[in-house]
Parts: structure tokens; sequence; C-alpha cells
């Protein structure tokens, strides 16, 4: 499936990221930008602070990488777009990543300079933080705000992976990120004055087009809260006339209703709701519209290439889909064995994608780029169907997939499964190693109301066929995140192991 079209004939003026955030300087300087920790800027003042860090770092950053290790902030905001300006490659590493993770990723990238909020032992740092922000604010000079850099140079080195292994360096070029704004402005398609709370990291890809790149094409406001905290997102939602809620992942949006003011709670500006980052349940989406009257529109991406498909109003919703192909963007379904063969409408197969807004490689991990890169298109690793009008549906990730006695168990079928449990709130399987059936299905839960495993396998064994029946149903208190607000499959996985 190709979408051919441009984004509804619009394409963004600006040839790089940094341009784009000083045309918005130029045109809206007394508008607000962002909201951090310690009081507001608007987008003349975030200007002035970013060419004061951008006059201090030139001569030290000029044509090398500087490592962004910062909480979502004003502070990174401004330290990313200053590392631009002076002609350094901002790499954004997730602040809560371990240290030795971060140790790690910094001998690997051989940055100049490490921006952070505290000291690092590899290499030089200098310590930004909101409160330190306040110290570079100075009027700006719009027109000594040079971007030195092209559509091809590298505008963000990002980190794929993660949850195994090491990450991998993932750069994308200003002309990328241009077409990746472009095609979400195409899916969310915004207006001026949005208000955007963001709530995936800055680090992490969904996070940068909902926190930093996307608001900036028509000079949005960024209210950035100082943590998720499900009570402190629904009162942002009500008090600050958000219009756009960058919830991200499925686990964010089942947190914000789980807290005690959302029932209550009323947002009379919010008209926006992306969804992405991983599939989301229907339970989600059928709970989040019940009390918001607000659809989730639920997209796909990777780091490797986003958005990739959306779910939108003027183009198809479908529940339960990542939605259709973003423009100038391939999507189809091959064979698990090969990847070679397409697969035909509604036929199960790995996913893979073309497109002008896609990565070149994993910088210095030719393996992974040949195993990642072929035939021109990313192999997401993921396992979904196309149907006949163009709607993508992920059914599993390739690696999730649980062999039971021969037989493949995808556990986004069991989760969807035990979502309709009403005392359920989430739920992730996994795999636990066995003797005579090789593996079988491991369920972890939260509930909202009492239930205990066996009233819940009963449940199960009610709707699944007896290969597919989970071993055990273990009941959690609250899922494990990753850093990027994602249930974290890994450390329960793990937990099963040391459990062994």
């Amino acid at each position: 499936m190709t979408e051919k079209h441009a984004p509804d004939g619009w394409k963004m003026e600006a040839q790089t990221i940094a341009s784009a955030f000083k045309v918005a300087a130029e045109r809206n300087p007394d508008a607000i930008y962002c909201k951090g920790s310690t009081g507001t800027l608007t987008y003349g003042q975030a200007a002035g602070a970013i060419q004061s860090l951008a006059d201090e770092l030139r001569a030290d950053v000029q044509g090398r990488s500087v490592a962004l290790i910062l909480p979502n902030s004003t502070a990174f905001l401004i330290a990313y777009f200053a590392t631009l300006f002076a002609g350094g490659t901002p790499a954004l590493i997730n602040h809560g990543n371990p240290p030795a993770t971060i140790s790690k990723l910094l001998d690997d990238l051989g940055a100049v300079v490490t921006l952070s909020d505290h000291e690092h032992s590899t290499g030089r740092t200098r310590i930004l933080n909101d409160a330190l922000v306040e110290s570079l604010l100075k009027p700006a000079e719009l027109a000594e705000l040079t971007d030195p850099s092209t559509a091809d140079d590298i505008a963000a080195i990002m980190y794929s992976g993660g949850t195994t292994g090491l990450p991998k360096q993932v750069p994308h070029t200003n002309a990328a990120v241009i077409a990746t704004m472009e095609r979400g402005d195409w899916g969310w398609r915004t207006r001026a004055d949005e208000v955007w709370l963001p709530v995936a990291p800055f680090t992490h890809i969904y996070g940068f087009l909902m926190g930093l790149a996307n608001p900036i094409i028509r000079a949005g406001s960024v209210v950035i809260p100082e943590r998720f905290q499900p009570d402190l997102i629904v009162d942002l939602l009500a008090s600050e006339g958000v219009t756009i809620f960058g919830g991200g992942p499925p686990a964010i949006y089942q947190a914000v209703m789980s807290s005690a003011k959302f029932a209550d709670a009323r947002f009379p500006e919010l008209r926006i709701c992306p969804g992405g980052g991983a599939p989301f349940p229907l339970d989600v989406h059928k709970r989040w519209e019940a009390a918001t009257g607000l659809k989730i529109y639920e997209g796909y991406g990777m780091t490797e290439i986003a958005p990739i498909t959306i779910n939108t109003e003027a183009h198809g919703v479908l529940l339960g889909s990542a939605g259709k192909p973003v423009p100038d963007t391939t999507v189809e379904i091959v064979d698990l064995e090969t990847g070679d063969t397409v697969l035909g409408t509604g036929e199960a197969g790995e996913i893979r994608i073309k497109g002008p807004h896609m990565m070149a490689g994993y910088t210095c991990s030719p393996e992974e780029t040949a195993i990642a890169l072929r035939h021109g298109f990313v192999y997401t690793g993921d396992i979904g169907t196309l149907d006949a009008e163009g709607f993508l549906t992920i059914t599993d990730r390739k690696k999730n997939v649980i062999f039971v006695s021969g037989f493949n168990v995808f556990p986004r079928e069991l989760e969807e499964l035990l979502l309709a449990h009403p005392a359920i709130s989430a739920s992730c399987v996994v795999s636990r190693i066995h003797s005579r059936s090789g593996e079988v299905p491991v369920a972890f839960v939260t509930l909202r109301t009492a239930a205990d495993e066996a009233g819940i396998l009963s449940f199960c064994k009610d709707n699944l066929i007896g290969y597919k029946m989970p071993a055990e149903v273990i009941i959690l208190p609250e899922m494990p995140l990753t850093p990027a607000g994602k249930v974290d499959r890994t450390s329960l996985q793990n937990s099963l192991r040391a459990d062994a």
C-alpha cells in the first residue's frame, strides 16, 4: 500500500528544523513558546537564550556531536536548538537510562560536550537546567541567529532499541526531520495557537514529534510537566487550556484514566489526542471516548521512520488499526521466513516500510543495518495485516510471538481478551519456557476492581482454544514502564526467568 499524494498539497517553508524555529520566532516573538518548572518563555525570549548558549558553544562544537542528557524541560528545548545554531550535532540520550548505559553511550558517541543537569564521568559536562536558563536570557538578535546547517546535515541522533542490548544510533537528516514533521501534521492537523501537553521523553521519536518538532510549525505553546503523574496530567489538561495531548502509548492513557481526578475533570479546549508507541487495545479507545467525547487518533512509527500510518478524520478511522500510510510512504506485508514475498490483503506477515523520512542506517552498525534495511525498505520486526482500504493492523512484534507446541500465539490477542474482563485495567503477556510445549503464555495484569487468578483463568478458558491459555495470571499493583512510557515487557519476561 502506497500513498503518493503530497501532504494535502502542503510543504513546510523551512528546509531545516532550526530554520523552522527561527521562522516561528520572527513571526510570533510574543507568542508563548514553553511553560516549564521555572516559568514561561515567549518565542522571542527562547530565541535569545538559544542565541546565548549557541555563542558559548560554537567554537567547540562545530561539526561535532553534542550529547543532550536532560529530562523534558525548557532547558532541553534551549539546548537542542542552541546546539544546531552552533553548528553541532545533537545526540538525544534518554535521561532515564541507567548510569552504566549512559556511560557506554557516551563512550560510543565521542561527544565534545554533554549538556545535562548533572555531571558525567565521560568527557566535559556543561550543566544546564531550567533555573540556569534564566542566566541565558537576553534580547534576541534574530538577524544574527544564523542556521549553518543544510537539508543533508544531521538534525538529531536518536537511539533505537534499549530494552534489549545497547541502543543503536539512528541519525536523522534535516530533510528527514522536516518530512517527519509534515507527515505528523498531515495526520494530526494543527492550527495556530495550539497548546501541546507532551508526556513521552523528547529523546523518543514520539516525544520529539509532540514536544519539540511539530509545535513550532505554527508557533504553538508547549506545557512541560515536571514528571509523569496521572493527577498532575489531569490538572494540566484542565487548567492550561491544552488542545493537543501527546499522550503516547496506551499505558499513558490508562494511567490518566486511573486518576481519582479523571472522572470529574473537564477538558473544554482539548481536541486532538494522538496515540502511538504501542498498539492500542480497543478497551482503551472506548473508555477514553466515553469519558471525554474524543477519539484517540492512533498512529504507528518507530525511531527508524515515523510516522508510518495514522488514523485521521479526513482519511478514515478504524479502531484497532494503526491507520493508513502517510503521504509518499509504502507499507507492505511480507512473509516471515524470507521477507521477500509480498502477501495479499488480510494475510499476516512482517511489516516493511519505505518513505522520504526513513533512516539511512545505524551509525557504526553495518550488521544491524543490513538486517533492518533490505531492498530499500525498513524491516520493522512487527507483524501485521493490511485490509482492502489500506488500514494497517499490527498484531504483534515478530520477536514476541510465543511458540506453543508448534502453534503461534500472539500476545496482543490475549492482552485484548484480558482487557475485556471488567476487573482488568492493563495486561501484558510474555512467554515462559516449558519442558513439553516449548513455551507457554504467562499473563501479567493490573486491576480496577477486585478479582483473583482463578476467576481470570476461568474467563480465559471460556474464550480461548487450549494452546492459547495462559499458564499463569500474575496480578501486579502497577505495570512497570520503560523510560518511553511503554509497558516494560522485558522486565516482566526477566522476572519469570528470575523466578524459574
